[in-house]
């Protein structure tokens, strides 16, 4: 998952500053991408800063360091809502995040624009339940030419299979029980970002 549209989604909900956004991302975000560092955020800020996607106000601080809370900018929430109305196309992973992130700011565009991408997901994942479930999985022509024992081997592959069996019918079950909730909603337009004035702009960091 792209560093910067994680970055554009955690400034679409508030100004932050980067050890802000560092905490969001060890939080909310760890499961979309994991380990990131503070340079990286600072860097990929950096980039965006000079791209015009987001600004930033400087704090000064007496006897403490100054710092930065970035903001978005119109280029950003442009940027930021292209991607996230640009059409899914399920990974062949269920498991991927980038429906996690799309699915997590999907409020941005309205009920409509979420059950659309919860239906695409569903129907991506039932069809490869329907393609794969059946398939034969037994190991062929093993030779193990570092040693232990085929019927062993064979047991973990099918109890590994078993594991992600289960984990994408729970997947299928979530995204009914989902869309139920979402349909149930009511309809008041996708909203839409609301960019609060006043923010400085600088140098990138």
């Amino acid at each position: 998952m792209s560093l910067e549209y994680l970055l554009l989604g955690s400034l679409a909900l508030k100004s932050q500053t980067g050890y802000d956004l560092k905490k969001f991302l060890d939080s909310f975000g760890r499961f979309m991408r994991s380990n990131t560092q503070l340079s990286q955020i600072y860097r990929t800020m950096g980039r965006m800063v000079k791209d015009g996607w987001v600004e930033f106000a400087v704090t000064h601080r007496e006897g403490l360091p100054d710092f930065k809370t970035y903001r978005l900018t119109e280029d950003g929430a442009a940027v930021f809502l292209d991607w996230l109305s640009s059409p899914y196309i399920p990974p062949s992973r269920f498991t991927d995040p980038e429906f996690s992130l799309r699915f997590h700011y999907s409020g941005f565009l309205g009920k409509e624009a979420t059950l659309k991408l919860l239906h695409v997901e569903l129907e991506a994942r039932i069809d490869q339940v329907a393609t794969y479930r059946g398939r034969d999985r037994k190991l062929k022509d093993l030779q193990l030419p570092i040693g232990g024992e085929a019927t062993a081997v064979q047991r973990r592959f099918d109890l590994a299979h078993q594991w992600g069996a289960q984990q994408i019918d729970a997947w299928i079950v979530w995204l009914k029980d989902t869309i139920a909730v979402i349909e149930r909603e009511e309809e008041a337009g996708a909203p839409r970002l609301r960019l609060v004035s006043g923010a400085g702009g600088g140098s990138p960091a």
